[in-house]
């Protein structure tokens, strides 16, 4: 997921030709919008919740990664286990090898420890994990390979004490615990392993910081590259600490202090944003927004 190993990625010219003579202010007035539409929504006024055109037709995640759906489904989930970090872990992994809210609601965390009632209850729903939106590659763990629905019943309680040492001996460091863990894992794609790492710091911030430096992934390369270009940094680490500097000037009023995730997973957002903008992007399928 680090900028420098990034390959491949579809969204490297999304932005391409696209204006924006300050993507810093850019950066923060959608934040604002996007925020002032989930607390209209909370407080259940009818839809519209806002007069911009692409935030009523497009679907965007919320400012606030724990304003999400998912992530309240995996803050609920495993918020009884922080006192055990090996089983905390292993929940956290298995969150994101599932990262479905319907399957999450419906379990209890100790249900991990009984692979064999878990694995009969996930076969018994018609989808246990997000499979289209949030695709999942095979895991490789000694020399054996486990499919997506087997690493998260059997591997990750197989391995947790082992995935809890790499953690620890990250230092708090969420790129480098998920460098060490891929290098076991070996998936083109680090982003659940990612994902996994960071939630930990929402309960063991003294295992994972919350401030922690962070990768970046495909969705989000193309505005933080404007963003770096436009501060004249040196690399896409340097810009989230800005961002966050620029905060206290750009949005003082926000209900939290942004940390270098919450600027990576906007950066995503904003390049989806103003890829509508430009015409690249299309609300089409799984784009288009539909209040309920």
């Amino acid at each position: 997921m680090q900028e420098s190993k990034i390959v491949n990625n579809p969204y490297a010219k999304s932005l391409d030709g696209l204006k924006l003579n300050n993507p810093v202010e850019a950066f923060f007035n959608f934040c604002k919008e996007r925020e002032n539409i989930r607390r209209l929504r909370e407080k259940a006024y009818p839809s519209p919740w806002t007069k911009d055109q692409i935030f009523q037709k497009g679907r965007f995640l919320n400012v606030f990664r724990e304003d999400d759906r998912t992530s309240k489904s995996i803050l609920g989930f495993a918020r009884e286990l922080k006192d055990d970090i090996p089983l905390l872990i292993q929940a956290l992994f298995f969150a994101r090898w599932c990262n479905r809210q319907e399957t999450l609601d419906e379990l209890s965390p100790d249900i991990l420890l009984k692979p064999e009632k878990l694995s009969k209850k996930l076969k018994s729903l018609e989808n246990w994990c997000n499979l289209n939106a949030y695709p999942v590659e095979a895991v490789n763990w000694k020399g054996i390979k486990y499919s997506r629905f087997d690493t998260a019943v059997t591997l990750f309680l197989d391995i947790k004490e082992s995935l809890a040492d790499m953690v620890k001996n990250a230092e708090g460091d969420v790129i480098t615990a998920t460098i060490g863990i891929n290098s076991e894992f070996k998936m083109q794609n680090d982003f659940p392993i990612f994902m996994a790492v960071i939630d930990l710091a929402w309960f063991r911030p003294d295992i994972i910081y919350p401030n922690s430096r962070v990768p970046t992934g495909i969705g989000a390369v193309a505005y933080l590259d404007r963003l770096q270009k436009y501060l004249g940094l040196k690399n896409h680490q340097e810009t989230c600490e800005k961002m966050i500097e620029l905060q206290k000037e750009y949005w003082p009023e926000a209900k939290r202090k942004f940390q270098p995730i919450d600027i990576e997973y906007l950066s995503c957002e904003c390049r989806k944003y103003y890829s509508y903008v430009n015409g690249t992007k299309l609300f089409e399928g799984k784009n288009v927004f539909k209040p309920i």
